[in-house]
């Protein structure tokens, strides 16, 4: 008999223990090794049976050894200590306290998905790890983030495997007593509710549960709540579940209840309400309506003011390359939830429709993109690598006009990881006995000095390591698929601690090619079953439900592992998670990634391989395109731009087996006397004491504070202030522009110079400019120029705004300037007039510009 409801019973703690619960309720310890090591003397078996959870170890330890415990003088001291060290680490300036009153006083972070710790599932992949990173980074620097999710009570899934290589998927129910939460309660001890309105009169309320992250507090919404229905109560049921109305409630919940659920955190607990708004892709769009709405309520504004202020503190973050990983929602399904008798006064439907039209080139008019959405509801937005920010600027440059893809307002900050979590003890113990100033962030080339035979021993250690845990894995596995004990016995012999290992770990959409190594299977096996220089390989990934193409890709790969000859050398390892993720990047020597470039948005596993010793063998895509420098690893040869899919993974395919035949194993088994191989130690010193500095999650959120935070802040300030005159102002002054903007025109240029134009001279230009009743200081006139290719496009060109002009009559203006010529060879220049006004973030944020009719000037001239 099953019970009907499955809940968690707290152990009530000795006196003395108490500080136990304190060090649990703060995540914190999901990267302090100290704490773990706390947690982990309160009942070392236990500790490995509930897997390293301490919720679950204090609800299953013993009374009697609670008893011992809350009289164990040592133990207790080391508890005391653990607890102050705690506090002191909550309380204590750090690096963000140094920054000064510009630094914005508080930053709410919103994102689907958080992956902060295996113990905690609401994570399905890189974008829930990339926040979990980014909220524990942002603890270690004081930066006072207050971070939005929801609380999914199913997560993502758990992945086992059929007896023929399926993918199946479970859905464990999370009891939220069972975790490390707490529930955000008025004064008087009543739970937090956030309400949203739906169609026909209904209301969608949740409850707020608070996870403290570090310094970090951590809002996740649920409404599994008895106010709701049965439907309203499943909507925070799985992370990605559903489509239509399911997925687009989750994101209202989101964006419009996270806002709420921040003013009632704030309300309550006095922490300073925050003045920039960080969306981390497009799930959360909606909270820029819910700031409009409480503007236009609130301070009297109108919406098109209120979207000002509300987008100058907003930063919208794009993880995706893919198309197809944007929501997107029919529009009447927008104009049912937002219009109606559901519309909020002064927030009209068909300007929230309009904020998600597809209004460039070549978009569906019938859809409202919640990417789009967010791109315009925020003054500042940035792709995750250089590659992605171009990929971003491509995809998105038509919301910008004419201005060409170089200019799209769409900058990045490369992804970083967070080192506490994803680094090997043993390597930190390492840094900290050799080259301790690595481990305060400075002084990366003190790498180069650590004795050889010392990262070789830690990184067997660490290979070792993988290995046993891949066995335990894999014999779990087998039985799940219902093996017995006599046909799985060849898994005590499976893997070795002594063979070049190579790991590979993705979710599993069609381009990142799980397959690819499959290509052509003879080679793989020969591979692995080389004789002299075997290897050995450990996967792991994922396919949402409903993709089925994902899930034959896995198929094939466990079917060709599941062969008697390569099973030992080869492993499929389900249910990809945190902690799996943590082992393989800890013991993989190389980990390989072969998406189709450029549709990796960045990728961070491979820079977590790298912090432990290992190197990196990629196809240049994501964060890999920019730091691979010959040294660090190997660079997969990309056959960008073929027309035939096929022939394109066959191509790249061969050029990997011949890296890993020809160049990987090679170095890795040309050891000297002493057993070492010197060549394979010098790359990873070198990867290390390079790639250290640039991967890490604190060099990330400092280019967010500094690039983004800050600057977002200050525009906020400045929409605000007065009564929010900025944004009365500007709203105003767009208005005017984009009314008046039809009537500007670029009528006449011309330009004199040498017959022979000689560098180091200049050009003369002349401009006659109609500026259709707008005022000169309303418009910048600008001269562009620089080297231009065989269709006389500019190339990487060079701004200069001309004078501030004189009236020529007839309202025009004339204006003049000069070009410099800088280079030799071909050479040309063009002009713009575009909008100017000191709150514009950029030149190219309304999207307007002005170009002469045709080419005029000296353009393709030979400058010698």
């Amino acid at each position: 008999m099953k019970a009907i409801r499955r809940f968690t019973v707290r152990t009530v703690l000795p006196e003395p223990l108490r500080g136990l619960e304190e060090l649990i309720l703060n995540l914190r310890w999901s990267w302090h090794h100290e704490t773990l090591d706390l947690f982990r003397s309160v009942d070392p078996a236990l500790w490995e049976f509930v897997g390293h959870d301490p919720v679950r170890l204090l609800g299953e330890v013993s009374a009697d050894r609670l008893d011992r415990l809350s009289t164990d003088r040592r133990f207790l001291r080391r508890l005391q200590d653990s607890t102050e060290e705690l506090r002191e680490y909550l309380t204590a300036p750090r690096w963000y306290q140094e920054l000064g009153d510009e630094a914005p006083r508080s930053i709410a972070y919103f994102s689907p998905e958080y992956g902060i710790t295996a113990a905690l599932p609401q994570y399905s992949g890189g974008l829930g790890i990339l926040a979990g990173d980014h909220l524990k980074t942002a603890s270690d620097l004081g930066v006072p983030i207050i971070a939005v999710g929801l609380l999914y009570r199913h997560g993502y899934f758990s992945q086992s495997l059929s007896p023929d290589g399926w993918q199946l998927e479970h859905y464990p129910a999370l009891d939220p007593n069972g975790l490390p939460l707490a529930l955000l309660r008025e004064d008087d001890g009543t739970p937090v509710r956030v309400t949203i309105g739906l169609p026909q009169g209904r209301d969608l309320h949740a409850q707020v549960w608070l996870a403290r992250i570090g310094r970090v507090p951590q809002l996740l919404l649920d409404s599994d709540v008895e106010d709701n229905d049965q439907a309203a109560r499943d909507i925070t049921d799985r992370l990605y579940g559903g489509g239509g109305d399911h997925r687009l409630l989750q994101e209202m919940l989101l964006g419009i209840g996270g806002v709420r659920a921040i003013r009632a955190y704030c309300r309550i607990t006095g922490h300073p309400a925050p003045e920039v708004f960080h969306t981390n892709e497009g799930h959360a769009g909606f909270l820029g309506l819910e700031r409009i709405r409480e503007l236009v309520s609130g301070a009297g504004l109108g919406f098109d003011e209120a979207l000002e202020s509300a987008r100058a503190g907003t930063v919208f973050t794009t993880h995706t390359p893919v198309p197809a990983g944007i929501d997107r929602f029919p529009r009447e399904l927008i104009q049912r939830y937002f219009g109606g008798v559901n519309e909020e006064p002064g927030v009209p439907a068909e300007r929230i429709l309009e904020l998600g039209a597809e209004t460039y080139p070549d978009g569906d008019r019938t859809v409202f993109n919640m990417a789009v959405m967010g791109m315009r509801l925020a003054q500042r937005v940035n792709g995750v690598s250089e590659l992605h920010g171009e990929v971003s600027r491509e995809m998105f440059g038509g919301l910008w006009g004419g201005f060409d893809t170089a200019e799209v307002p769409i900058g990045s900050i490369t992804n970083g990881v967070h080192a506490g979590t994803w680094v090997a003890r043993e390597v930190l113990d390492l840094a900290a006995r050799e080259v301790p100033s690595v481990i305060e962030g400075r002084g990366w080339d003190g790498v180069r000095r650590v004795p050889e035979q010392e990262i070789w021993r830690v990184r067997r250690l660490l290979r070792e390591r993988l290995v046993h845990d891949a066995r335990r894995r894999l014999r779990d596995s087998w039985h799940q698929r219902g093996a017995s004990d006599a046909e799985i016995s060849w898994i005590a012999d499976a893997l070795d601690p002594d063979v070049l290992t190579i790991g590979f770990a993705r979710r599993v959409p069609s381009y990142k090619r799980l397959t690819l190594m499959m290509r052509d299977p003879e080679r793989l096996r020969a591979l692995l079953l080389d004789p002299e220089r075997p290897v050995q390989i450990v996967i792991a990934g994922k396919s949402h439900p409903a993709d089925e193409g994902g899930k034959r890709l896995i198929q094939e790969i466990v079917r060709f592992a599941d062969a008697e000859d390569v099973r030992h050398r080869i492993v499929f390892l389900p249910d990809y998670d945190m902690d799996l993720g943590r082992s393989l990047v800890q013991g993989c020597d190389v980990w390989m990634n072969n998406p189709l470039r450029p549709l990796e948005a960045c990728g961070t596993s491979g820079m977590k391989a790298a912090l432990n010793g290992g190197l990196n063998l990629s196809i240049r895509d994501g964060w890999w395109d920019e730091w691979y420098d010959g040294q660090n690893g190997w660079a997969i040869p990309s056959a960008d731009g073929l027309a035939a899919p096929d022939r394109r993974d066959t191509l790249e395919a061969a050029a990997l087996y011949e890296l890993i035949e020809d160049h990987v194993a090679v170095t890795f088994y040309d050891r000297d006397t002493a057993g070492l191989p010197r060549r394979w130690l010098e790359m990873v010193k070198h990867t290390i004491a390079t790639l250290g500095p640039k991967v890490l999650a604190t060099r990330m959120l400092r280019d967010y504070v500094e690039g983004y935070y800050v600057p977002a802040a200050a525009a906020a300030r400045a929409m605000a202030a007065d009564g929010y005159s900025g944004a009365r102002t500007l709203s105003a002054w767009k208005q005017r522009v984009r009314k008046a903007w039809p009537g500007v025109a670029v009528e006449h240029v011309e330009s004199t110079g040498a017959d022979s134009p000689h560098v180091g001279t200049r050009l003369a230009v002349r401009v006659m400019a109609d500026l259709g009743g707008l005022d000169p200081a309303d418009v910048a006139v600008e001269a562009v120029y620089g080297r231009v290719d065989e269709t006389d496009a500019l190339i990487d060109p060079s701004y200069r705004e001309l004078g501030e002009g004189e009236p020529a009559g007839g309202g025009r203006m004339r204006y003049l300037g000069e070009v410099p010529l800088t280079r030799s060879g071909s050479f040309g220049y063009s002009v713009r007039v575009v909008p100017r006004h000191p709150l514009l973030a950029g030149r190219a944020e309304m999207g307007l510009i002005a170009l002469p009719p045709a080419p005029h000037g000296m353009t393709n001239g030979d400058l010698r």
